[in-house]
């Protein structure tokens, strides 16, 4: 029987060669049953399946059958070659499969977590972190990542804020395409196919809390949420991911106007949709239809392949007969699952990704780590240097005190796929050699993260930090802390008090450490505060009782030398943030780009006004405002000035700033530029991120940083979602952060 089977494969082969790529397509499709096109629609887990049990695997019997089109989380290049070879060689039709895997922020090397990226505003940077993870993860076998994550969240209680680029969609759509043009390329064998996610709305879930339900109007879609997601079809991203969610009351992954009127017909999306885990089979529990109803919905709805659910293997065929569906429609989700695969190369060459010379290699190589420490070095946000206490004197006696300052399993953040901790350096190893034969490092751990053990237990998802006295850790801090010229203070979120399931209610810092952080201010003591976290988190205490703050996030594999970089000052701290850093949770969601209210009051306004849309309790404005970050030098603005101050729908206008570089170091800078509607036909966002320029000065060196202003900068969705530029009169803003800006009039014409 293999003999036979390994035959028509090769004949098949030499059938596909002499066709054309369209051809190719049909010609698998002419030959292809019912069951072996719904057969790659269905996407499936590896596990930890072993080299030597992979032929024998219930998996393996699935692919021989033509039941199986892609498989996911399957690592190391022997395994997915095995049952790449079983597709191969032992199916009927001999088709390659795919292999996804969840490599958000690299692979073995590890970059920033994708929000702490974004803080770089380094679109260059972020395009190359890709380019690193796909060279590194099509050397094992995978040739689809789900990646990049672009949902727009205004609500840092969502855990998954951390894998996405913050509140802006303008912003989260540059990083998304960024990081599509790193991972594809020019789709060669040392690229991947990306998976832009989660479409749509999942990072706007009610209360912050994941999984939970979506509800909002079409014009706030339109001109909130959906341009991220544009922004990388428009890119070429292979495939797109469904969210959880409902949309309009319906689950995304069946939801036809969202998938294909808006995706495929509006957007002009040519790729292949793929469900996230299991939600086909989660449409019931939200309410809607029943399994069979819920498969036809989805297929119906544009959705190709089935995550884990295995709903369209059990009912496809069943519906199909009783006239539900119609072969057209499992013929369309066919083709564009069979045209990814040739769009890889794989039905040229299954193998192109598997290369064990390769994987012994290339991963986390000496360069791949350079370009991951560059990245984590322009990640960290400087939000506080009171009285210069950065750049740190490598001398004297210096504290570090804090549960993450010595250790290697919490610094990749969640999701990391990198295999080998033990490889990574401690903050405090790092230290200690930067500073040997210099300066003398005391280090106490201090506290645990919370001082409840049952909930210490639960943020520690596998991911452990050695449990301490609570009283006999804080004396032995406060001693090393007295005995130091400076308190280095290591503090934050565990990795995956971030991530997917990791909402939380309360984002000040955890209990047992702000005890700690208290114990170490009361030394009287300088003290440095290295928050890791991977979202906004409440710092109201910290910024006021603290000298120096710097969110360090979770910065990946080369955490200890890029935090050693910065904070001795070989490289200046240039990162911004790219979500607002509330002063409460009760503030919460909070975002610099949000509608003007008939009672408004100022930004910054600290009295409290009857009749106004304030609080009793807490001022309106962000502790720290979206594009906030501080720098060891600084840079003075120039008024922005427009080359001319009227123009014409269908004209452009140049609007410039002079930067200077007024301190003694020489630094990078982010330019941000902002456009607000003064008077629309519906009301619009108080002001919107238009355009940014990273640039870098030199100690007293000048730059005129030039954005042009037209169409695309000015245009919204109206009530009647038609994209429109409305005449009228635009405030254009530019400066360093959300807040401090100068502004200049543009009036736009008939």
């Amino acid at each position: 029987m293999r003999v036979s089977r390994m035959f028509s494969a090769a004949v098949l082969c030499a059938a596909l060669a002499g066709c054309g790529k369209a051809d190719r397509v049909d010609e698998l499709m002419s030959r292809m049953t019912v069951e072996e096109k719904i057969g790659q629609l269905n996407l499936l887990p590896g596990g930890d399946i072993t080299t030597g049990a992979v032929k024998n695997s219930p998996l393996a019997e699935r692919i021989k059958a033509g039941q199986l089109g892609a498989v996911l989380n399957v690592k190391g290049a022997d395994k997915i070659r095995e049952l790449q070879r079983v597709a191969v060689e032992e199916s009927r039709m001999g088709i390659p499969l795919l292999f996804g895997q969840d490599v958000i922020h690299g692979y073995e090397t590890v970059f920033p977590l994708p929000f702490a990226q974004a803080c770089s505003w380094d679109t260059a940077l972020v395009r190359e972190s890709a380019e690193v993870a796909a060279f590194e993860a099509s050397a094992t076998g995978i040739n689809w990542v789900y990646s990049p994550m672009v949902d727009v969240n205004n609500d840092p209680r969502w855990g998954r804020a951390s894998e996405g680029a913050g509140e802006d969609p303008y912003l989260a759509g540059e990083m998304g395409a960024a990081m599509i043009r790193g991972y594809q390329g020019d789709w060669g064998e040392r690229n991947v196919m990306a998976c832009m996610k989660h479409y749509a709305l999942y990072g706007a879930s009610e209360s912050g809390r994941d999984y939970n339900m979506v509800d909002m109007s079409h014009v706030r879609m339109y001109n909130q949420y959906f341009a991220s997601y544009k922004r990388c079809v428009e890119e070429g991203a292979g495939s797109v991911m469904t969210s959880f969610n409902l949309v309009d009351g319906i689950p995304a992954t069946g939801n036809k106007w969202l998938v294909d009127d808006v995706l495929r017909k509006e957007w002009g999306f040519g790729g292949f949709v793929v469900t996230d885990y299991g939600s086909i089979g989660e449409m019931q529990v939200h309410g809607v239809g029943d399994p069979q109803s819920n498969s036809d919905q989805a297929l119906k709805a544009g959705t190709d392949m089935d995550m884990c659910s295995e709903a369209y293997t059990a009912w496809l065929k069943k519906s199909l007969d009783e006239g539900r569906i119609t072969m057209a429609e499992i013929d369309a989700a066919c083709r564009r699952v069979l045209e990814a695969k040739e769009k890889l190369g794989l039905l040229d060459d299954p193998y192109r990704f598997c290369h064990a010379e390769r994987e012994k290699t290339d991963l986390y190589s000496d360069a791949s780590r350079a370009t991951a420490r560059r990245m984590a070095t322009e990640s960290f946000v400087l939000l506080k240097n009171e009285g210069g206490l950065l750049p740190l004197n490598p001398a004297g006696t210096i504290a570090l005190i804090g549960p993450m300052g010595d250790t290697r399993n919490n610094l990749p953040g969640s999701w990391s796929t990198g295999d080998n901790v033990a490889k990574y350096s401690t903050l405090k190893e790092v230290m200690e050699r930067r500073t040997a034969g210099k300066a003398k490092i005391l280090y106490a751990q201090g506290s645990n993260i919370y001082d409840n053990e049952a909930l210490q237990t639960q943020v520690e998802f596998g991911r452990p930090i050695a449990r301490v006295d609570k009283e006999g850790a804080l004396a032995e801090a406060v001693a090393a802390a007295r005995k130091s010229d400076i308190v280095i203070l290591a503090i934050g979120e565990m990795a995956e008090m971030s991530g997917e399931c990791a909402s939380r209610s309360d984002l000040t810092m955890p209990d047992a450490e702000r005890d700690l952080m208290e114990a170490m201010v009361s030394t009287g003591k300088p003290v440095v505060l290295l928050n890791f976290s991977g979202r906004p988190t409440v710092m109201a205490w910290e910024k006021e009782n603290i000298g120096a703050i710097m969110n360090v996030w979770f910065a990946g594999s080369e955490t200890g030398d890029a935090i050693c970089d910065v904070l001795f000052g070989d490289v200046c701290p240039s990162g911004k943030l790219v979500a607002s850093m509330p002063q409460n949770v009760g503030q919460l969601p909070l975002y610099y780009n949000h509608t003007m209210t008939g009672r408004p009051v100022a930004d910054g306004e600290k009295d409290f006004h009857k009749y106004r849309s304030n609080y009793m309790d807490v001022r309106n404005d962000a502790l720290y405002p979206f594009g906030f970050g501080l720098s060891y030098t600084t840079f003075d603005y120039s008024d922005v000035k427009l080359s001319k101050s009227e123009m014409a729908a269908g004209e452009t206008v140049t609007a410039s700033v002079r930067v200077t570089n007024t301190g003694g170091r020489d630094a990078d800078e982010v330019v941000q530029m902002y456009v607000r509607d003064l008077s629309a036909s519906i009301a619009r966002p108080v002001k919107e991120l238009k355009g940014f320029r990273r640039i870098h000065l030199k100690a007293g060196e000048s730059q005129t940083v030039e954005f042009t202003i037209g169409g695309e900068q000015l245009a919204f969705y109206n009530h009647d979602l038609e994209r429109v530029v409305e005449p009228g009169d635009f405030d254009i803003m530019t400066g360093p952060d959300s807040q401090r800006l100068s502004s200049a009039r543009l009036t736009v014409t008939k």
